[in-house]
Formats: structure tokens, sequence, C-alpha cells
């Protein structure tokens, strides 16, 4: 019966499995499904996994930590068994209770700074997000130009220069002593590159506020990954809320009128790449708490996922000869040159600002910035692109950000009735 179900899906989903989300243009060849497409990076990235999986594990059966020795024994040692710090060599972290007093002045200026950067650098992001994904480059008026198409190649740029300012922060900045084993990094990097395909792949058929609300819902099965893979339990008012953003987001795609050029078929993909980039990324997240035992620092966890993010990337693009047609579009387009580089820089600099915001006001206050953002995106969009909301897809949305509101009002109530009984826990910074 399973097997049925997925191919039911599956034969629906291939009409609209080409490069666009045109159901009147049928794709150039089978190569340009984008389940294949899929496939063919996943294969790219076994080929650089599996082998590092089984050596990890051949270093390990041959007990290399205790028989090792000569120039590689370091490099292999803190890439298969980690160097796990002494008590000597930890940074002590200063609270936000533990900081030096200032002024209610100086902490609104700050709080103002981590508002202002929090939104200029994912609102623009989003909006050239959409930009690249959905819209031609080099349009004149006797040719319609060519869109870009390489989803992965756009993830390589933004990986590459998160690694870069990752890098940077951790040679400027004091850093723990690292301990985790490297190849631990794998893991988290692979579900997050995959995640990243997916969601710039869905705006070829679904719109912008549709992914920007997939994304509010992805409390669901980050709960459900949180009980596989973390063991987690959670509250009455974790399910509920959970509940409202399902209801939310069913309100605004059964009320919201069909977008231009969409058809059931390309609806069905983008909400299966949606799913696969909620499926995926909701591992990360529970990847990255269990790695954060190690006492690392955000910026050693987004240094450690984007390395092997720019690996993977790098050896699938360039198994496919893409790495180089990914740059000759760039030779082509200017204006794409611009907009990808500046799109991996609001998405690099965005992460040091969700550092600094955590670690100065704390997860509540960031949850609530980041839920105001997802509201304006959702209205530039709109006005930008020209994205038609009905009143019951408005009234839609507005249940899933009141629902994600009122999770960060009951976990402040909650953490303030059990204070003296439940240790209070470093927020986690995800990559």
């Amino acid at each position: 019966m399973d097997t049925r179900w997925w191919a039911v899906v599956v034969l629906a989903a291939l009409p609209s499995l080409g490069a666009g989300g045109d159901p009147e243009a049928s794709p150039e060849s089978w190569t340009q499904l984008w389940l294949f497409r899929f496939l063919v990076n996943a294969a790219g990235y076994a080929s650089f996994m599996v082998p590092g999986y089984l050596l990890v594990q051949y270093f390990r059966r041959r007990n290399y930590l205790e028989t090792g020795r000569g120039v590689c024994f370091p490099l292999v040692k803190a890439c298969v068994f980690g160097n796990e710090p002494k008590a000597s060599d930890e940074v002590p972290l200063v609270s936000r209770t533990e900081a030096t007093e200032t002024t209610p002045i100086w902490q609104t200026l700050k709080l103002l700074f981590c508002v202002i950067g929090l939104q200029v650098s994912y609102l623009t992001w989003g909006v050239l997000q959409e930009r690249v994904m959905t819209r031609s480059y080099g349009a004149t008026a006797t040719s319609p130009g060519e869109r870009f198409t390489d989803s992965q190649f756009l993830v390589l740029m933004n990986r590459v220069l998160a690694l870069i300012v990752a890098g940077l922060t951790c040679v400027l900045c004091k850093q723990p002593r690292h301990g985790a084993p490297m190849y631990q990094y794998s893991f988290a990097s692979l579900s997050n590159v995959l995640s990243s395909w997916c969601q710039y792949e869905a705006l070829k058929f679904v719109s912008f506020p549709t992914q920007v609300l997939a994304k509010a819902s992805k409390v669901i099965p980050v709960m459900l990954m949180g009980k596989l893979v973390s063991k987690r339990s959670y509250e009455h008012w974790e399910y509920l809320t959970a509940g409202l953003i399902s209801v939310g987001v069913s309100m605004f795609l059964l009320s919201s009128g069909p977008e231009p050029r969409s058809s059931p078929a390309t609806t069905l993909s983008g909400l299966l790449l949606l799913a696969g980039y909620i499926a995926f990324d909701s591992f990360t997240s529970n990847w990255q708490d269990a790695l954060f035992a190690h006492k690392m620092s955000s910026v050693q966890m987004m240094f450690g996922v984007n390395f092997f993010s720019c690996v993977f990337t790098v050896v699938s693009l360039l198994e496919q000869g893409a790495l180089l047609e990914g740059t000759r579009f760039m030779g082509r387009h200017s204006e794409f040159a611009a907009h990808a580089l500046l799109l991996s820089i609001c998405s690099a600099f965005g992460q040091l600002f969700i550092f600094y915001t955590i670690g100065q006001f704390g997860a509540a206050v960031f949850t609530i910035i980041m839920t105001l953002r997802q509201a304006i995106a959702i209205l530039l969009s709109c006005l930008l692109y020209g994205h038609t909301v009905t009143v019951v897809g408005g009234l839609g949305v507005a249940v899933v950000f009141a629902a994600l509101l009122l999770r960060v009002y009951a976990r402040g109530r909650l953490k303030q009735r059990g204070k003296k009984a439940m240790p209070v826990e470093s927020p986690v910074q995800k990559v």
C-alpha cells in the first residue's frame, strides 16, 4: 500500500518537474526534472560522504587514537576523535545577567541595532531570493532573457561567504578550545545543504508567501524530530500552538487565489519541495542541538557546518560540470552576480546578528523580531511581485503569527514559574 501511494505522488508530480513552474512549457529534457537533479546532487554528496564515513569507521576499528603516529595523526585525531577541552582551556562565557551594567538608553540602542540588522539582512535576503529564482536576466525588447536554474550553485555561494565570515570571526575573537570530531558536522551540513536546495527550488513552483508560511509551520516536524532524535517531551500548549499553525497555513493555502502560471501539478511539486526543506531543516536543528554538548561556540558551529557544505557542493558541481556553467552565467549577467553576492552577504551577516541578538537579549526577543520579519517579508513580496492574498488567506496568516507569539509568551511564563525548579538552558543558535 505504501509503495502505491509513493507511486501516485511521483506520477502526479511528473508533469511539473521541469526547471520552471510553467505548466505549458515542457522541460528541455528529463535531466531538467527537479527530482532528477535532486537525485544527482544526492549522488554527488554520497560520493564524498560514503568514503569518508567508511574511513572514519576504519580508524575507529583500528583504535587509531591509541596506536596512530606520524604526521597525519593530529589531523586524523581532530577529524575522527576530536579534542575534548580541559577545564583550564575553556573560555568563560559571560551571561547576560553577569554582563557589565549599561544604561537603559544604551540597551535600547543595542536592541534597535539588532532589530535593524536582522530586518535589513533577512528582508533583503528574501526579496533577492525571489528575484533570483523567479525572474529572468538579460531580458530585452527582442529577447525574453534567461533564468538562473542551478539552486546548488547559489547554495555554494552562500556557504563560501559564510565560511569566510565565520573563519575571520574565529581568528579575531577568542573561542573555546574546539572538542567535537570534525566529521560530525558533515551530517548537519548535508541536511543543511539539502534543505537550502529545496528552499530555492520550491520558489520555481510556489509563491514566496507560501514558502514563508511553510517555514513557520516547521515547528511541527521540529517537534517530531525532537522526539525521534533527541527524545524530548513537549507541553500541551506546544501541541496546541502547533495545531493553530497548521490551521492557519491550511486557511492560507486553500483560500488564496491561484498564482499566475500555476497548476495543481506545479503546486504539488512546490509542496513536496517545501516538505523536503522542512524535514531536512528539522534534522539540522536537532543534530546541532546535540553537537552543542561539546561546549563549542555558535561561530565554531557556523564554520564547521559551512566548511562541509562547501565541500559537498563543490564536489557535486564538479562532478556535474555545473560549476563552470554557473560562473559563466555570472559573467553573462553582472546583475545576477551582484544579486548573488548581496544575497550571500545578507545570509552570512544575518547569522552574526542572530548570535549577537540571542547573546544580548535572549531567544524570546529574537523570536519576536524574526516573527515580525516574516510578516513584513510576506507584505513586501505581495507589493513587489504582485502576489494576491484573499481575506481568509490573510486571516490564516494572522493565525500563524498569533500562534508563534503565543509560543513565545507561554515559554516566558513557564520559565518564570519554574525558574527555581528548572535550570535555565542557554539558547541554541542555529546555522
